[in-house]
């Protein structure tokens, strides 16, 4: 029997299951149009999808408010993201070197790190303060985040 395949990286706020954003999505781009960050873009088909290489979501909203057919739905999705942080044995903290970068770009500080004495300080994740907005894989310098169920 196949592995099921994931579904895309959708936007923030999109219906779920995948086959209902895409049975709403009519893929006029607007969504990707009103991204501040330029996270959005058109992926397979035209659908949009989101990638966290050069940004994160700032939770901003303004693709759920362009989106016409609700494919992108605040009402009826109120979680932006049901995916959380995942950090590879590639981290370079876990690696035995200093490196705070996603923790200072975590605004939920869902990444912290714990102080140990005479080392350097430990990645601590708090999956609860999490959202899933992809401001920490994009400011890795050896891309040991991504985000995943």
């Amino acid at each position: 029997m196949a592995a099921k395949a994931e579904a895309p990286a959708r936007p923030p706020w999109s219906v779920l299951p995948d086959a209902d954003f895409t049975a709403r999505c009519t893929r006029c781009g607007d969504c990707v149009s009103a991204c501040p960050t330029k996270v959005l873009s058109a992926g397979d088909g035209g659908f949009p999808v989101i990638r966290f290489d050069k940004a994160g979501c700032t939770l901003c909203g303004e693709c759920a408010t362009a989106c016409q057919t609700k494919a992108i739905s605040r009402g009826e999705q109120p979680v932006a993201f049901a995916w959380k942080v995942q950090v590879s044995n590639a981290c370079l903290n876990r690696q035995g070197v200093e490196c705070r970068v996603c923790g200072d770009a975590c605004d939920t500080r869902a990444l912290r790190f714990k102080p140990a004495p005479g080392g350097i300080s430990q990645l601590q994740i708090d999956l609860e303060s999490c959202t899933g907005c992809g401001e920490c894989v994009a400011v890795c310098p050896v891309a040991a985040i991504s985000v995943g169920s």
